[in-house]
């Protein structure tokens, strides 16, 4: 699961490569010990999937508002011609 939360992209963008990267794993694992871990890897993928949830919400309905706005713009238009 862990393999799947870290890309390389991300590891290649923080410039965090193998000695940092061994030292936060086991940061993380006296932190939390080895049972928390799944646990709380599990509250970080519901809550990215929840965020993303609510910004494709977001995205639909922007795109609806913009949608309405122009049927009223051209609306208006055609009754002022």
């Amino acid at each position: 699961m862990l393999k799947h939360l870290i890309t390389m992209d991300m590891i290649v963008l923080f410039n965090f490569f193998g000695p940092e990267m061994l030292v936060i794993f086991f940061a993380i694992l006296l932190l939390f010990g080895g049972k928390k871990i799944p646990e709380l890897m599990k509250g970080i993928g519901k809550g990215i999937k929840e965020f993303n949830t609510a910004r494709s919400s977001l995205e639909e309905e922007l795109k609806e508002g913009m949608k309405e706005s122009e049927k009223k713009k051209i609306k208006e238009e055609n009754s002022e011609a």
